[in-house]
């Protein structure tokens, strides 16, 4: 005869169960609590960095023709070969720089992907990972759920620029990895030769490794070149380098990326990818191979974004929020002292309850919440949308 225990005993048993967090202080993340916000109070959500304008059309039917071409089922854990080749081609042709399609180039479920299977191939415990606040919100947590420790250097406030001398006072015989970010989410800064030739002198002679998270590359602006690490092949041969396909299309839903990389990081790559995702989808990356191959889909997207962020600035001037510098990124910050003494994050909120407008705390990119009254806002909208968010803004007192 078979015996259950009473459902009462089982319920039980599991409400004792005990569970050792390996992100303990990891909550919620700012962009889904400002949506969310933002949905409940029927706000314009300039928070989160997602485009509310239509894709090229081109690109859609591209992946209409790729499916009913067939191109349905799994494509090659390293991604798509065409694929790949074109991002070859594209990176010689943008940054003389001799990738190897098959051995250095990994198609990801998205840029923020990549930049996980990065670290995670490479960071163990112990191992110090230098990271610039504010920063995009994954790196900390990705560092830490691999036993690695985030080591912190603050970006100067108002502009945003390195230290490289603190960065300097920081390495240890535990440093494992620099990570960078240019074009800067969320601060819109850009890294300059001296940048560059700083890092180099940092990491030269040393078991250092780099990630460069460039996931923005084609949205800079201003006249600033986007100084990618796969121009330097003293920098590039210790380097992950990341990208994102959405970013640059306008099709943050695709989840697409990839990561370029010398050979031997790649191989410590694909063996975190193959059993995570192992593949991504087949027909978007079809298009994308055949997309590629037309260069001004991707050089255009600067001069596009371009008016989207003047526009908001001729637009915000109005209004008694201040502008930062920024010169790249969907995003632009504005600093609101002066205006009121709330912290941060109370701040964004009340302008989503009271105005109508979503934003994102500058605040929620710092492991310490650093509150220097600036919130990050994103133009990567409809002139339409841009205008009924200022609107309102102008009602600020």
């Amino acid at each position: 005869m078979i015996y259950f225990r009473p459902v009462s005993f089982l319920i039980f048993q599991l409400q004792h169960l005990t569970i050792n967090s390996k992100l303990p202080n990891v909550g919620t993340s700012i962009f889904t609590v400002m949506s969310a916000l933002a949905a409940e109070y029927k706000a314009i959500n300039l928070g989160q960095g997602f485009p509310d304008f239509a894709m090229d059309a081109r690109l859609t039917e591209l992946v209409h023709k790729a499916m009913q071409d067939g191109h349905n089922q799994y494509v090659h854990t390293h991604g798509y070969g065409p694929l790949r080749q074109a991002i070859a081609t594209k990176a010689k042709k943008l940054y003389s720089s001799n990738v190897d399609a098959d051995k250095g180039i990994t198609i990801t479920p998205g840029g923020t992907y990549a930049i996980y299977a990065a670290i995670t191939s490479v960071i163990h415990p112990g191992d110090e990972v230098i990271l610039f606040e504010p920063a995009y919100d994954s790196y900390r947590p990705n560092i830490k759920i691999n036993g690695g420790v985030p080591v912190i250097v603050k970006l100067k406030h108002p502009d945003y620029s390195i230290d490289w001398n603190e960065v300097r006072s920081k390495l240890t015989s535990k440093t494992r990895m620099i990570m960078i970010n240019s074009p800067h989410n969320p601060t819109g800064s850009v890294l300059g030769e001296n940048d560059i030739a700083a890092l180099r002198s940092i990491v030269d002679d040393t078991n250092i490794l780099i990630l460069s998270d460039e996931v923005y590359e084609h949205l800079i602006f201003d006249g600033r070149k986007h100084l990618s690490i796969l121009k330097y092949p003293d920098l590039m041969e210790r380097s992950f380098v990341c990208f994102s396909f959405g970013k640059t299309y306008h099709c943050t839903g695709w989840k697409l990326g990839y990561c370029i990389a010398p050979a031997r990081l790649t191989t410590e790559f694909r063996k975190v990818h193959q059993f995570n995702c192992f593949s991504c989808h087949t027909p978007s990356q079809v298009a994308l191979a055949v997309f590629l191959e037309e260069e001004k889909n991707y050089l255009s997207v600067g001069s596009f974004l371009q008016e989207k962020k003047d526009y908001f600035q001729q637009l915000m001037a109005s209004t008694r929020l201040t502008p930062l510098p920024s010169f790249g990124s969907y995003f632009q910050l504005y600093g609101y002292d002066g205006l009121s003494d709330e912290k941060e994050d109370i701040f964004a909120i009340r302008l989503v309850k009271e105005y109508g407008v979503a934003t994102i705390p500058t605040s929620a990119f710092y492991s310490d919440a650093t509150d220097n009254k600036v919130l990050r806002f994103c133009f990567a909208k409809k002139r339409a949308t841009l205008e009924m968010a200022v609107e309102r803004l102008l009602k600020l007192d």
